[in-house]
């Protein structure tokens, strides 16, 4: 959830925002962020032993750690060149993690809220910084106890990444009801294909950012989020899509953890394909659309309802689109990008796949349905994870 982790993808050597080679353009680098649950496969709950998880580890390095509850573990690419290296990282980690928990006697689940068991109750990990949230945020806390999927990507620079958020503020929802993986919280169903959207959004400085017209203005909102106490310091600016302090990277933090590597890779070009884009339209000068800030929030909290087997509606048109017709928008606005990083066959190849199998959410409602037990949910998660999009 920190802005900390965005250190692993500075380990190798610089993000860059994609230069010109001779006749060629070079595509931004980019990294992937995945959190995970730790559960007992025998109750499926979910269990305050992440450290343990992580003391088996073997590899990886510093490329796995813990997150704000025990309950949780993370890894971190390093920084990636191209879909074969991210692929291959997004395995090995959960790989990783799997044989890491199974020595344990636990499991990982790649889901974004705790299917069973009670967030309210698990430990929050060690440090000074996550117990001065717990005690500053009260009941708010349990906000943190879910997981996402984030993607960093490289910029020339902190105004530009200004600008180019700007231009991906539209695609949020799109990309919310794509990811969702988190129907099911706590023992019972939410009604929702991303509940860990609703309950993130809760914090004060989560959720769509503000449209800012310059890196000035984004210092001026920072400051008025830590004027008010609703951060502690720059590290709890939880914006839908954020600039680093100290890279030159810009991340988009909206999705569910995705329910397997292949769908976490998805996502991941999807995204670099859209800042490519981005990154082109500030070039030359095109107005990113000034969206009003609670249209985006309603289309957001539709999407996160919806999910892709419902309605996702576009915040700049208002058009209610049908889910799998929102997400060929989505890959039809990232397909200038897609094109230029080498990515436009694998991208559309992984969301016929999606599209053809359904929605991490809905795989996971479908397995529910069979017998009505969730222990199955947890079962299904905790091989999804590890063997992927089959």
């Amino acid at each position: 959830m920190e802005n900390r982790s965005t250190a692993a993808h500075d380990t190798r050597r610089p993000v860059s925002a994609g230069t010109r080679t001779g006749n060629r353009t070079v595509p931004p680098t980019f990294g992937v962020e995945e959190e995970f649950f730790v559960v007992d496969p025998g109750t499926r709950l979910i269990l305050s032993r992440a450290p343990e998880v992580l003391a088996n580890t073997r590899v990886l390095g510093d490329h796995l750690c813990g997150e704000f509850s025990r309950a949780q573990v993370e890894a971190n690419s390093p920084v990636c060149d191209d879909a074969g290296e991210a692929l291959r990282f997004l395995r090995a980690a959960r790989g990783e993690l799997d044989r890491a928990a199974g020595a344990a006697g636990l499991a990982v689940v790649a889901s974004g809220t705790a299917v069973l068991g009670d967030p309210a109750s698990v430990g929050t990990s060690e440090g000074r910084r996550y117990a001065d949230i717990t005690a500053h945020f009260g009941a708010l806390r349990e906000s943190h106890v879910v997981c996402g999927c984030h993607v960093h990507v490289g910029v020339p620079d902190r105004e530009t990444a200004v600008a180019v958020g700007n231009h991906l503020r539209r695609w949020l929802p799109f990309l919310v009801a794509l990811s969702a993986n988190s129907p099911f919280h706590a023992g019972r169903d939410t009604g929702y294909s991303s509940w860990r959207t609703v309950a993130w959004n809760r914090l004060p400085s989560a959720g769509p950012p503000p449209f800012l017209r310059s890196l000035a203005e984004h210092e001026q909102a920072v400051r008025a989020l830590s004027d008010s106490g609703a951060i502690l310091d720059r590290r709890m600016v939880y914006w839908d899509v954020r600039l680093s302090d100290h890279l030159p990277t810009l991340e988009i933090r909206v999705s569910d953890v995705a329910a397997t590597a292949e769908e976490a890779l998805l996502l991941a070009l999807l995204v670099r394909g859209l800042t490519g884009r981005a990154l082109a339209d500030v070039l030359y000068g095109v107005p990113a659309p000034a969206i009003p800030d609670q249209a985006l929030r309603a289309a957001v909290w539709r999407a996160a309802r919806d999910g892709l087997e419902g309605v996702v509606p576009d915040p700049l048109t208002g058009e209610a689109l049908p889910g799998h017709a929102a997400a060929e928008r989505l890959l039809h606005a990232a397909m200038p990008g897609l094109l230029a990083n080498g990515d436009a066959d694998l991208a559309s190849s992984l969301l016929d796949r999606v599209r053809a199998a359904g929605s991490g959410a809905a795989r996971q409602r479908a397995v529910y349905a069979r017998r009505g037990r969730l222990a199955d949910v947890v079962d299904h998660l905790v091989v999804q994870t590890r063997e992927g999009l089959v």
